[in-house]
């Protein structure tokens, strides 16, 4: 989705002009801001087709940002954040970012990121969700793999379906137990991880070595197309 109106916002100046010199030889348009008023000002005026954020603003974080945009916007959001800021990526995340990537980080990575993140937000009523040999049929809730037929319970099923339909996409140990489970389970991260291992076992060439289900340790987890 090339030519997407992007808004980068971040209050180091060399950051910032490094991402939107970035952005826009990869041939995105590109707005800028320092400050989390600035951010949401910028938003309003001119409506992004996805946000790259710091989490540490001068005015306020990010996590208040991505809520307020949440408000109104669907917009992709991918959170900047430092080493350690694991608290506060995790609650970026359950206030609505798609992403994170953590400084010093990659350009193409970031741009790959947010690729990833522009598709996902794409028009999409095909009933067949495809990710490498995995394929789920939702109008039949039926799953293969490689052409083979998984069986899966109803409770594995809306799990998988709801990691595909996120693609790419790091889900929150939270948000996927408010989604499958409901909000009285937020906490019980240990009954996520028993239902993760039943489905890699069922999906994966190698549940040990998982090329599809990837964790990342104290947040979530994201499904992946192995190529």
């Amino acid at each position: 989705m090339t030519g997407a109106r992007v808004l980068v916002v971040d209050d180091e100046r060399q950051i910032l002009r490094a991402l939107e010199m970035k952005l826009r030889g990869a041939g995105y348009a590109v707005d800028t801001a320092a400050t989390a008023r600035d951010a949401l000002a910028q938003a309003a005026m001119r409506p992004p087709e996805a946000v790259i954020l710091d989490l540490l603003l001068p005015d306020g974080s990010g996590t208040d940002v991505c809520r307020e945009l949440r408000k109104w916007s669907t917009a992709p959001i991918l959170v900047l954040s430092a080493v350690g800021e694991e608290k506060e990526k995790i609650a970026a995340l359950d206030a609505g970012a798609d992403d994170y990537v953590t400084k010093p980080f990659s350009g193409d990575e970031l741009l790959a990121r947010l690729r990833a993140a522009l598709r996902r937000t794409g028009p999409s009523a095909e009933p067949v969700l495809e990710v490498g040999d995995l394929q789920i049929d939702r109008d039949k809730r039926s799953v293969t793999f490689a052409g083979n037929p998984i069986s899966l319970t109803p409770t594995e099923y809306d799990l998988l379906r709801l990691l595909v339909e996120n693609e790419g996409k790091l889900l929150t140990h939270p948000a996927i137990l408010r989604a499958i489970w409901g909000p009285a389970y937020r906490e019980e991260s240990n009954y996520l991880h028993v239902y993760v291992s039943h489905l890699r076992r069922k999906i994966e060439p190698d549940p040990a070595r998982p090329r599809y289900i990837l964790n990342q340790p104290g947040v979530g987890y994201r499904l992946v197309s192995p190529s």
